[in-house]
């Protein structure tokens, strides 16, 4: 039986899509508060992950990691 994996995981594994995915998104995969959901961005930057910032079709926010990342 496999663990569950952890929110900073399921942050990363949402980042790596094509499109990436926008705050919203990332507070309802987790339950966090927008400031966390942030404070997580920072911390993966921290540990050397390069974050975009973009927008998507709609002009919302986006942010990504690289596939290499």
């Amino acid at each position: 039986m496999s663990a569950k994996p952890t929110k900073i995981e399921t942050i990363f594994k949402l980042l790596r899509r094509s499109n990436g995915a926008s705050i919203a998104q990332l507070q309802k995969a987790t339950g966090w508060k927008p400031h966390s959901v942030r404070a997580a961005l920072t911390g993966l930057r921290k540990k050397g992950h390069e974050v975009t910032r973009g927008k998507d079709a709609k002009g919302v926010t986006v942010y990504a990691v690289a596939k290499d990342s």
